[in-house]
């Protein structure tokens, strides 16, 4: 069996085109060998996989799901000019949380402006947007409509919950700032400005969605959480907010405070199991927080998403005992 003709080292761990192939003298029957794969016509990478594009420190730290990159930077490789990721892939860039995981089979999202034609080729969903869009900014290297924009494609995608999740993500302030870090990716103004230029469908459940995004929820569970205590009538709480004890010191943030009532409802997420360290010191603030005199509530994942009666009974039954008249 004949050897294989080694990859230029250019090529090594990164998706390439068959044109850039063919100009550095590899062949068609090179091409077809078993060692490359074809994620898209055109394409090829070395199996298995495509290493991702370089990465500045901020955008370490908010990383898609695994694959994601990979996949996006294999098909930047036959992308034209005008052409960018959008809708659910532009979401995935984004870093939002959604509520399928990313499968290597998911088509990518390509959208382009009019009168250009969308693409058309297997592994891709295409788009033709507004001759009058706003141009796409690069993520990762890579070319994907604005968050905002992003948002508002995804109103006839989601249902009403996770498209607040998915805004609640991009305007969040977080606490922890790191210098390299942009967010918020947008606000809750310009979301509701890019709405109302917005004539697709689902933009009724957007308009309702937007009416409940919040500035403060720092995971989709967090705002799974909240919408599902405001949905059974019980008060909104505020989110991450500071608590302190009698004197003033600082006991530490929590995800959802009702200062009126002293009731902490906290998401009780796999810190136990990810972060050791990190879930001591959670059960350490939340004892102190008990001790101020506050009431604390820790809602696992089977209380959000397979008891979500009993939470809400729980949560409704401190607020009652604290003297809310509900």
């Amino acid at each position: 069996m004949p050897r294989l003709v080694p990859l230029p080292p250019e090529f090594s761990g990164r998706a390439f085109s068959v044109r850039q192939a063919r100009s550095a003298g590899l062949s068609s029957a090179r091409l077809r060998s078993a060692d490359l794969m074809s994620p898209f016509h055109g394409v090829r990478t070395a199996a298995p996989g495509t290493a991702a594009p370089p990465l500045s420190p901020y955008e370490s730290l908010l990383m898609p799901e695994p694959g994601v990159l990979e996949r996006c930077a294999a098909y930047a490789e036959r992308m034209r000019p005008g052409q960018v990721f959008s809708h659910l892939t532009a979401a995935r860039l984004w870093g939002t949380p959604l509520p399928a995981p990313f499968t290597v089979g998911e088509p990518l999202h390509i959208s382009v402006h009019a009168p250009q034609r969308p693409p058309q080729t297997r592994g891709i969903i295409s788009h033709q947007l507004p001759a009058t869009g706003l141009a796409p900014i690069r993520r990762f290297g890579l070319p994907v409509t604005d968050p905002a924009a992003t948002w508002v494609s995804l109103a006839a995608v989601l249902a009403p919950a996770e498209l607040v999740v998915v805004g609640d993500h991009l305007v969040l302030n977080p606490q922890s700032r790191d210098p390299g870090d942009p967010r918020p990716f947008t606000s809750i103004t310009e979301l509701a400005a890019r709405l109302a230029l917005y004539r697709g469908r689902g933009k009724r459940a957007a308009v309702r969605a937007l009416a409940r995004v919040r500035a403060g929820a720092e995971s989709r569970p967090e705002t799974l959480l909240r919408l599902l205590l405001v949905d059974a009538g019980l008060p909104e709480p505020l989110l991450n907010q500071a608590v302190r004890d009698r004197q003033g010191l600082l006991i530490g943030r929590v995800d959802m405070v009702y200062p009126e009532w002293r009731l902490i409802v906290e998401y009780d997420g796999d810190q136990h199991r990810t972060s050791r360290r990190q879930y001591e010191r959670d059960q350490t603030r939340l004892d102190a927080l008990r001790r101020a005199g506050w009431t604390v509530i820790q809602v696992r994942r089977h209380g959000l998403f397979a008891r979500p009666d009993a939470t809400v009974a729980r949560v409704r039954s401190a607020l009652r005992e604290a003297g809310w008249p509900g």
